[in-house]
């Protein structure tokens, strides 16, 4: 049946196609940086519990390096800020997808003869 599609509507479908393999894309790598963010602050929260004097070990690589709690603080802090922005650029990446995405799927009922989707 793609075959009887005229080349416009082929040309959408694929287009359609690529959104959603984007939107998939952008949604897997939001959820990592969720799964990073909430361990960044159990860290600090675990830390926060401490002395101030208290032994720290951070990881590097395969090893532990023992470290100033503040240090250790400061450098979760840093990661959390980074995991945070990271996160919102995805967010607006996601909705910006969702929004072509949606777009696409509209012309094509359009272009085949549908009816537009009730919103």
């Amino acid at each position: 049946m793609s075959q009887e599609l005229p080349p416009q509507i082929k040309n959408q479908l694929a287009q359609l196609q690529q959104i959603q393999q984007q939107a998939q894309a952008i949604a897997v790598q939001k959820n990592q940086v969720e799964i990073n963010l909430k361990e960044t602050e159990l860290a600090l929260e675990e830390l926060e519990k401490l002395e101030p004097d208290a032994v720290v070990y951070r990881a590097v690589g395969d090893l532990l390096v023992k470290t100033e709690r503040d240090k250790a603080k400061e450098s979760l802090k840093e990661r959390k800020d980074t995991l945070d922005l990271r996160l919102a650029t995805l967010a607006r990446q996601e909705e910006r997808a969702q929004k072509r995405f949606q777009q696409l799927q509209e012309q094509l009922r359009q272009a085949i003869g549908g009816t537009p989707a009730a919103q």
